[in-house]
C-alpha cells in the first residue's frame, strides 16, 4: 500500500480551521497519486494542549460526535488520514489523540501513553489497539510513545506490521536537529525490532517560541530510510509498505 506522511507548518495555537483547510489539500493531492493512508502530525487540529493558554478551547470531543463532524471536510472514500488532536471526555479530561478517519468516519482513537518528560495537561492512555484500512493492518504511536519498545511489540503481536507516529517536535528555540536524529534511530530500531514499516509525521518550521526541524521519515522493515522530509519546511513524503509480514517464524506475533 502507498502511504504518506505529511510534514506540516507549524502552526499558531488554536489554528484549527487552518489545518484543515491545508490537511484537505494534501488528501486531494494523495487521491490523485492512489495514496491510501495520509498521517498528520500530533496536534495538528490546533496545536498542544501543553502550550495553550486555555486548553480546552483547542479540545474535541470524540463521544458525542463532534470530531466527525469538525473532520468532515476531510471525507475521502480513497484516502484515510490520521490526525492528531486534544480529546476532551465526558468527565473534562484531556488527552493527546491521534483519530482514524476513514470515508468520513472515525473508525478508532489512540490516546498518547506517556504525555510528557515533565508535567502536562494531558492523561496518560492506557489502550494499545489496532487498526485496518484495506489490506494494511497497523498501529499508532504518538511521539514520545515511540521512544518504548512495548506498545509497537504488543502491537506488532495483534498483527501489525506498520507502525504510524505522528508527532510535534516544536520546542522552545534552543532546540537543533539532533532531535531529528534521535527520531530516525527510534524508528530504525523499532521497524528492526518488529519487523514493520515505521511512518512519522513532524511538524516543521517555527511558531512563537517554538522550533521544529521536522523529523518525518518512512523506514522500511529492514531498518532502511526509505524518505525523509526536508528540514525547517514542510514537505510530503510517499513509499510504499508491505502489507503481510515478511518477518520470519517466531517474530513477535508470528
Amino acid at each position: 500500500m502507498k502511504v504518506a506522511a505529511y510534514q506540516a507548518p507549524l502552526l499558531p495555537s488554536g489554528s484549527i480551521e487552518a489545518a484543515l483547510g491545508l490537511i484537505r489539500e494534501r488528501v486531494d493531492w494523495c487521491e490523485s497519486e492512489g495514496v491510501g493512508i495520509l498521517c498528520c502530525p500530533e496536534g495538528i487540529l490546533g496545536g498542544l494542549a501543553d502550550y495553550a493558554t486555555r486548553p480546552a478551547d483547542i479540545a474535541i470531543s470524540v463521544e458525542d460526535g463532534r470530531l466527525e463532524t469538525v473532520l468532515a471536510p476531510l471525507a475521502s472514500d480513497r484516502v484515510a488520514t490520521i490526525l492528531g488532536f486534544t480529546e476532551i471526555d465526558r468527565q473534562g479530561r484531556l488527552y493527546n489523540s491521534a483519530a482514524v478517519l476513514q470515508n468520513g468516519s472515525v473508525i478508532g482513537v489512540y490516546r498518547k501513553l506517556y504525555p510528557a518528560v515533565r508535567r502536562s495537561v494531558y492523561e496518560a492512555g492506557d489502550k494499545m489497539p489496532v487498526f485496518t484500512v484495506g489490506a494494511l493492518t497497523f498501529g499508532i504511536v504518538i511521539c514520545r510513545d515511540s521512544t518504548y519498545f512495548e506498545p509497537a511489540r504488543i502491537m506488532a503481536c495483534q498483527g501489525a506490521t506498520a507502525l504510524f507516529v505522528p508527532s510535534n517536535n516544536g520546542l522552545p528555540q534552543g532546540t537543533g536537529p539532533e532531535l531529528v536524529a534521535e527520531a530516525r534511530n527510534g524508528d530504525i530500531a523499532r521497524a528492526i525490532e518488529n519487523r514493520m514499516s515505521v511512518i512519522r509525521a513532524d511538524v516543521a518550521g517555527r511558531a512563537g517560541n517554538l522550533t521544529s526541524y521536522g523529523s518525518s521519515g518512512i523506514v522500511d522493515p529492514n531498518g532502511s530510510v526509505l524518505q525523509s522530509a526536508r528540514q525547517l519546511s514542510p514537505d510530503l513524503i510517499v513509499a510504499e509498505v508491505e502489507t503481510a509480514s515478511a518477518a520470519p517464524a517466531g517474530r513477535p506475533g508470528a
